[in-house]
């Protein structure tokens, strides 16, 4: 077994280079999206909720909820402007919800990635149906947060921050977890 992801020819986020603002921001967002994904990959339901150091709950599992409410707020309620839907897994009483109940079963295995692929649609929805980046959205959806509109764009730019830190973290737990890391 290689220890790296998957072979420089095979890589599926390798793309034409693309030319627009909208068309890079999706593009690199469409790539941590998926780079998280081929980072749980040929794991088992208990690798996946593995945590990575006490006291941390972090998991590659918690991570693929944490990111799936993650769509889910920034698409639904903020760009949506529905400000009234309650967060994924309780996220609105218990800030690491979804981190602490990522368990090592296959039921929550498969509700992780199904809410995490339906949201992920909803936001690829969003991004294509807005006529511009200008468009906003209300942000603000929590008592602690600043409120006021937000553009697109800047959801999107944050999305991709929000990966990419992300994707660092599962790097080190896949690579803890069988020695794989990434490119």
């Amino acid at each position: 077994m290689s220890d790296t992801w998957i072979a420089a020819d095979r890589d599926p986020r390798e793309s034409d280079y693309t030319r627009g603002e909208r068309a890079t921001l999706v593009e690199y967002l469409r790539a941590y999206r998926l780079t998280l994904e081929l980072k749980c990959q040929d794991l088992t339901p208990e690798q996946l909720a593995q945590r990575s150091v006490p006291p941390s709950s972090l998991s590659l599992l918690g991570l693929v909820r944490h990111m799936a409410d993650v769509e889910f707020n920034w698409f639904r309620r903020v760009m949506g402007r529905r400000p009234e839907l309650p967060r994924m897994w309780g996220k609105s009483e218990s800030r690491d919800g979804d981190f602490d109940g990522a368990v090592g079963t296959q039921e929550c295995l498969d509700e992780a990635f199904t809410l995490w692929r339906a949201e992920i649609a909803y936001a690829e929805s969003v991004v294509s149906g807005a006529e511009t980046l200008d468009v906003t959205g209300l942000h603000g959806a929590g008592p602690n947060e600043p409120g006021g509109e937000i553009e697109l764009r800047e959801v999107l730019v944050h999305m991709i921050e929000e990966y990419a830190r992300h994707c660092g973290h599962a790097d080190l737990l896949r690579e803890r977890i069988d020695g794989r890391t990434g490119q």
